[in-house]
């Protein structure tokens, strides 16, 4: 294996193919030897030398992915110590294996990892190169792109890696002046690339060359001026063109959604018709009555990140232009656009529900420090401010009252679990103990707290009302809606809205919220149901200790019930009545 470090004599490629095969294949002992020796011959500065050798004459794809990591390590920690010559050579080499595989369709097709890597590489040799010792970069890539759709298919997946390693993950790897004087290349430059761009975009009929254009202009759209995205046909393509075509759908609405999260009022016009052509379209491909959740089932992985894509659309477009969407022409789009957004939040996926929340804790807070804050208080001390001061005639609470009753409706049903609760269901359904903490649970519960709060501020008898008809469900046996999970999100959504109504509302709620669910206790048969209601109890009591203060036969009835908790054998209850209590 030795003899792969000796740089004197003639490169053995099977050699190496050996040791790479003993490091994946062989014993303990030649794996560590292998490992040794292909540490030290990527560590040797010569090492960089044998790559073409390498290339030329082996079809063995990890001897030729082993040869591409020389490369790019000596590209990264050792290229500055090159002489020019060299440097030239290497740069020369690379362009030269890309154009190469990229030439025909099937070369490019069967050797797709090999060429992406390839592209990475170049693209490491344009950080350091690009542009005072390569000027001629961008002329040289778009030029040889209109030869051929095959090689430009490949130069398009070269520019989308060059913007994202300039504008998204240069931090780390580049001085600040040099991405300054990339970006203001890139930004001289850019009419050549928009022009590739939108020759592609007019005439090809390739797919694949149309989605990595999209997914390349999405990359950029971020960063150019603005008139290539306002003042060009670029909109109107993509909205006409490219977002009914079902292929080109989801790359079409992502760069939609970077173009409609901008906010430039002169432009509002375009931003106008953005959202009227989405809307008409998605009237087709997703009616409104479609129940999207259940549909999100059993979707191709496609259509789950249509969905996805339209979740950050929607909140995207509504956070920089609902002043906009507000005017009374466009108030039944608007509705419509918000019901969408209201049936997608019940999806049950993580990320397109983390999106769709932050966006309704936006809304909601900004219609509460509007409509309801008093003069002065800009809203601030929300979530203890035990009275409404909501307007009920504001104009902008009734466009959106269905609106807000149903995102009400998703936060209670959806109410992520408190810290104080200890009782959860195990892998095996059955109810255990907590024994570690879900931190991103808490963060969720938190931000939908103060989202449910700011919306019964908003309308408390309509939280109310929801909140009583849920449970009213649960303890009757005819519904069919008992379920651990119903009662549970119920009741954590019952206990976050503590001390936003008034204390005679307060009151009322309670006393019918404790009165059923002490009953609903006594009617379920079964240690699991009994542990769910009575950590179910425990938590909504601990959140009202200025209701139980002021009643002291309820809070009688409350502790007599906490220290029967504290008898029960199962753990998770035993700890939480203690808890309660100590509260």
């Amino acid at each position: 294996m030795e003899r792969l470090l000796d740089f004197s004599k003639e490169f053995d490629v099977n050699l190496l193919q050996q040791v790479l095969m003993a490091l994946n294949t062989g014993n303990p002992q030649e794996r560590a030897q292998a490992n040794n020796v292909l540490t030290s011959l990527k560590e040797n500065i010569e090492a960089w030398r044998v790559v073409g050798n390498i290339l030329d004459n082996t079809q063995d794809a990890s001897t030729k992915f082993f040869a591409l990591q020389i490369l790019e390590d000596t590209i990264k920690y050792r290229w500055l110590a090159l002489p020019k010559d060299q440097r030239e050579g290497i740069r020369n080499y690379t362009v030269k294996k890309i154009i190469d595989y990229s030439k025909d369709e099937s070369t490019l097709s069967s050797e797709k990892l090999f060429v992406r890597k390839l592209n990475l590489i170049l693209v490491h040799i344009l950080k350091q190169e690009w542009p005072h010792n390569w000027p001629n970069f961008i002329p040289e890539i778009v030029n040889s792109s209109r030869s051929g759709e095959v090689i430009c298919e490949n130069n398009m997946h070269i520019l989308k890696l060059l913007s994202e390693e300039v504008f998204d993950f240069s931090k780390e790897e580049m001085t600040t002046d040099k991405v300054r004087t990339m970006k203001q290349q890139l930004n001289s430059e850019f009419k050549q690339i928009f022009e590739l761009c939108q020759q592609v975009l007019n005439q090809s009929q390739r797919p694949s060359l149309i989605s990595i254009t999209l997914q390349t202009l999405l990359r950029f759209l971020s960063w150019i001026p603005l008139g290539y995205i306002f003042e060009t046909p670029l909109v109107n393509q993509l909205l006409t063109k490219f977002l009914p075509t079902r292929p080109f759908r989801n790359d079409t609405l992502a760069c939609l959604t970077e173009i409609g999260s901008l906010s430039q009022a002169n432009y509002n016009h375009v931003f106008q018709n953005i959202f009227t052509t989405l809307i008409r379209n998605l009237m087709q491909t997703l009616p409104p009555e479609t129940n999207i959740a259940a549909a999100y089932e059993t979707a191709q992985e496609y259509d789950c990140l249509y969905i996805q894509g339209l979740s950050l659309f929607f909140s995207g477009f509504f956070s920089a232009h609902l002043e906009l969407l507000e005017k009374v022409e466009n108030h039944k789009d608007t509705l419509s656009a918000m019901m969408y957004l209201v049936n997608i939040s019940m999806v049950d996926d993580k990320e397109i529900f983390k999106i769709c929340l932050e966006y309704w804790n936006k809304f909601a807070s900004d219609l509460y420090r509007t409509e309801c804050a008093p003069r002065g208080m800009g809203g601030s001390n929300v979530l203890n401010l035990g009275m409404s001061f909501a307007n009920s005639n504001s104009p902008r609470k009734t466009l959106y009252s269905n609106v807000l009753s149903k995102v009400r409706n998703v936060m209670i049903s959806r109410m992520a679990k408190p810290e104080e609760v200890l009782v959860v269901e195990g892998d095996d359904g059955t109810i255990v103990r907590e024994t570690t903490k879900d931190t991103d649970a808490i963060a969720q519960y938190k931000t939908m707290r103060e989202t449910l709060v700011y919306l019964t501020h908003l309308d408390y008898e309509d939280t109310e009302n929801i909140m009583l008809t849920k449970l009213a469900l649960q303890c009757d046996d005819k519904s069919n809606e008992f379920s651990w999970n119903n009662l549970n999100t119920l009741c954590w959504a019952i206990g976050s809205i503590s001390g936003a109504m008034n204390e005679d509302d307060e009151k009322r709620f309670l006393v019918t919220v404790i009165k059923d669910l002490l009953s609903l206790c006594e009617m379920k048969r079964g240690k699991d149901n009994k542990a769910v209601v009575a950590s179910n109890i425990m938590y909504v009591v601990g959140q009202y200790p200025r209701f139980l203060r002021a009643h002291w036969k309820f809070l009688k009835t409350v502790v007599t019930k906490l220290f029967e908790f504290m008898h029960e054998l199962h753990p998770g209850v035993q700890d939480m009545a203690f808890d309660t209590f100590l509260q």
